[in-house]
């Protein structure tokens, strides 16, 4: 590109305030971008502004408080330890053998909301091109999904409401299918939660996992001035243009009619797209990549220029675009899907386009690397954008909005009637079915089947378990490989409840069922997703969020490599649950050795490793799903956890899979101990005998449904017994038989005591509390969300 002098940058006629408005930009911003540019922008330079000072693309609320995160661990250098950490596409892990992953977790909230099922394909195929761009292949995928009841019964009184939640789960889930399905990676399964929090602000948070070489890792960075910049995939058109701004803000009356924000995805042609950008990469000839993702082209012509220290002039003209008569400024903030944005060595972009000539696939010089740290826009002869990328990326608004003072939501105690009900004789069996069928813990069948799990055949364990696990061919020995095993988790109730805490608990789980698979928790990402930050009160749930995150990542060795925050989730001015979303990645020395959850063989004896204290606490037990769906209430607090057992006991269940003592394991989390054992016995038909003589003082429902942390029921030959117990001797958590697993009949006894007087108990007397078969209680949980969204919504 031949270099000349450069016109002045055309202005629009004013910078009206309804202008700024429709940007979402403030007053106070605009005179900053002024002040960057010495003048009055145009209209194309406004808008890359409003999508890059967007919350979506600056984190302008949230990078205050995201600096406390750890970014690195204990582990320094072999496997475990952090590659790349948060500020590109995604973080990276060395898992030894030459080998690294890389992985991130990342939202799609706001187009889910709108187009429920483009929404989701998009989602899902936005965070595989953040792998890909990385040079690694994507080896798995995984979701996290909540959505607002699908019945009037289960906390949603607006039949319409209940309606729209279905359509929009439905939809999502059609989408996360499609694409997946389609481009050709496993779906290893996830969450899928309900509450009427969601109703108005569905959440659909996608996370994907790649592997790669630890000497082919690409980043997102241009260099070399004369270089060409190179477009490569689909045509531009005019879906997605401002869904980043769309993407932070809260929905309003008609945010319906934004339907033309909502990118539409091709999965067919990412598929293509990736093994192009591959074997491009293979060439040598790449020098950068950065994929087109939220504020499509904008975002990656500013960052990897700002990112190297160098500028890129780019000649729209050249922009492959399906749509004619195409502004600048429609073309810069289009997020059409399935585009990358890379640089070449000069001389050798010949071999590049030829990689994508043969997939079929347009590859355009669109530009060149120079040497100022601009971002060039030209169309038609004439310069429409000159802007520093430093003023878009680095020097974005920060702000350090106000932080109100959290205050409990609810009462400590429980009410008086739910205190009475729970002092009379109770059908603990009944209360198993009612929770086996609530939405929260039944079957999610319905929403995994319709996903391919076993493509590209690494699949160790897929959707159902505690965790994800995925061999690593080519790494260990055949037969023998390394695994990954990889999870997410979220409680937005346990957040709503104490958010410091509640987080502190996601980080938690999601390590423990990685570690239930008897893989080795190494590094974290998260997906924050939380109200309007504008709020002293959100900000006051996000700043806690993040210290509980910090903790607990610390402390479990589990550094956070990158991730998202999505805020402005409301709807009509009526926020969602603070929701953290916590996905956590661990590496299994031999993939043949993880640990399934399900208990296969009778005669197996249960072990019970628990970590708590407080199982008999009233205002602990106010958080549980049992409070929520038999009691139809909430209180208290969530219960408290202790870091060092919890990390203790991660360490011990890898002892345990290395020595090969474990045949089954299994996190005690929603509906607690029973539910727990219920749900390991669903997929063999097997069943339990336990007799639990522990807490002998504390009411059958606790010790039955309470949900306390660092809990985990393992199932092993009567012969290991003793060998485990002196694994977890003289340590916390401590380890007791509890039972055994039989043939499909399931029954729970207890030692039952009566306090009478403070402190003073009789005699502890053995009762029957559960008694029943495994095929009973499989109906209840099978079923439940498919007949819930077979009902008739129009009624309902």
């Amino acid at each position: 590109m031949t270099t000349r002098t450069l016109p002045a940058v055309p202005a629009p006629a004013s910078i009206s305030p309804e202008l700024l408005k429709q940007h979402s930009l403030t007053a106070e911003e605009y005179a900053r971008i002024e002040k960057a540019l010495d003048r009055t922008p145009s209209l194309t330079e406004l808008g890359i502004y409003s999508v890059m000072w967007s919350e979506h693309c600056s984190y302008k609320s949230s990078r205050v408080h995201l600096r406390r995160l750890p970014t690195r661990g204990e582990r320094t250098t072999g496997p475990g330890s952090v590659v790349q950490g948060p500020g590109e596409n995604a973080g990276i892990i060395d898992i030894g053998d030459g080998w690294a992953c890389a992985f991130k977790i990342e939202s799609h909230n706001h187009p889910s909301y709108i187009e429920p099922f483009q929404g989701a394909t998009t989602g899902v195929g936005g965070i595989l091109r953040d792998i890909f761009t990385m040079g690694a292949r994507p080896l798995a995928v995984m979701d996290s999904l909540r959505f607002g009841p699908l019945s009037t019964e289960d906390g949603e009184s607006d039949p319409a409401l209940v309606r729209k939640n279905h359509q929009i789960v439905e939809g999502v889930v059609a989408g996360v299918a499609h694409y997946g399905n389609c481009f050709g990676v496993p779906n290893l399964g996830g969450e899928t939660r309900f509450e009427p929090c969601y109703s108005g602000n569905p959440l659909v948070n996608a996370f994907a996992l790649g592997l790669v070489k630890k000497d082919e890792i690409f980043y997102a960075k241009a260099s070399g001035v004369g270089n060409p910049v190179i477009y490569v995939g689909a045509k531009t058109g005019r879906d997605g243009i401002h869904g980043a701004t769309m993407a932070s803000e809260e929905f309003k009356e008609g945010s319906e009619q934004k339907r033309p924000n909502v990118q539409v995805g091709d999965p067919f042609m990412e598929k293509l797209l990736l093994e192009a950008c591959l074997e491009a990469m293979q060439t040598g000839a790449v020098v950068g990549i950065q994929d087109m993702g939220a504020a499509g082209l904008t975002c990656s012509t500013c960052e990897m220029g700002g990112r190297g220290g160098v500028g890129l002039d780019v000649e729209l003209d050249k922009v492959p675009q399906r749509e004619t008569g195409m502004s600048g400024y429609e073309i810069m903030l289009s997020e059409s899907q399935e585009r990358m944005l890379l640089v070449a060595e000069k001389g050798r972009e010949d071999e590049v386009l030829r990689v994508f000539e043969r997939w079929g696939l347009d590859g355009v010089i669109v530009g060149e690397v120079i040497a100022e740290p601009h971002m060039r826009i030209r169309q038609h002869g004439e310069l429409i954008a000159n802007i520093p990328n430093q003023s878009l990326t680095d020097d974005a608004p920060l702000y350090h909005r106000p932080v109100g003072t959290w205050k409990a939501p609810v009462p400590l105690d429980p009410p008086a009637e739910v205190v009475e009900a729970l002092r009379q004789p109770r059908d603990y069996t009944a209360d198993l079915k009612q929770l086996l069928a609530s939405s929260n813990i039944c079957s999610k069948r319905w929403v995994f089947e319709q996903y391919d799990s076993m493509v590209q055949t690494n699949t160790v364990q897929g959707p159902g378990g505690e965790a994800g696990v995925m061999r690593v061919k080519g790494s260990g020995t055949p037969g023998h490989e390394r695994g990954l095993a990889m999870a997410l988790d979220g409680n937005g109730r346990w957040c709503y409840l104490d958010p410091k805490q509640g987080a502190k608990l996601a980080v938690a789980e999601a390590a423990r069922k990685v570690a239930c698979t008897g893989a080795v928790p190494v590094a974290a990402t998260n997906c924050l997703n939380f109200g309007n930050p504008e709020k002293p009160e959100i900000m006051a749930q996000l700043s806690a969020a993040i210290d509980g995150i910090a903790e607990a990542c610390t402390a479990l060795g589990t550094p956070i490599t990158g991730g998202n925050v999505s805020l402005y989730n409301e709807t009509k001015g009526e926020g969602i649950y603070p929701t953290p979303v916590i996905g956590v990645v661990g590496i299994l020395e031999d993939a043949s050795k993880s640990v399934p959850a399900n208990f296969a063989h009778p005669g197996d004896v249960l072990l019970l490793i628990d970590g708590g204290e407080q199982l008999g606490c009233w205002k602990h037990f106010g958080t549980s799903e049992y409070a929520r769906v038999v009691m139809d209430s909430m209180w208290g607090t969530p219960y408290p956890l202790d870091l060092e057992a919890e990390a203790e006991l991660h360490r011990r269940l890898a002892a345990l899979t290395n020595a090969g003592l474990v045949h089954a394991a299994c996190d005690v989390s929603d509906g607690g101990l029973a539910v727990a054992l219920a749900e390991a016995c669903f997929a063999h038909g097997t069943g339990v005998d336990v007799h639990f003589s522990g807490y002998a003082g504390f009411p059958s429902y606790t010790r039955l449904f309470a949900e306390e942390p660092t809990r985990v029921v393992i199932a092993c030959s009567r012969e290991e017994v003793s060998r485990i117990q002196q694994i977890f001797s003289g340590s916390s958590p401590g380890v007791w038989p509890i039972g055994t697993v039989t043939n499909g009949s399931f029954r729970i006894r207890m030692d039952e005591s009566k306090e009478i007087a403070p402190g003073e108990y009789t005699k502890a007397e053995t009762a029957t509390v559960i008694e029943t078969t495994i095929s009973e209680l499989k109906a209840a949980w099978s079923g439940a969300l498919q007949s819930a969204l077979s009902v008739d919504t129009v009624t309902a």
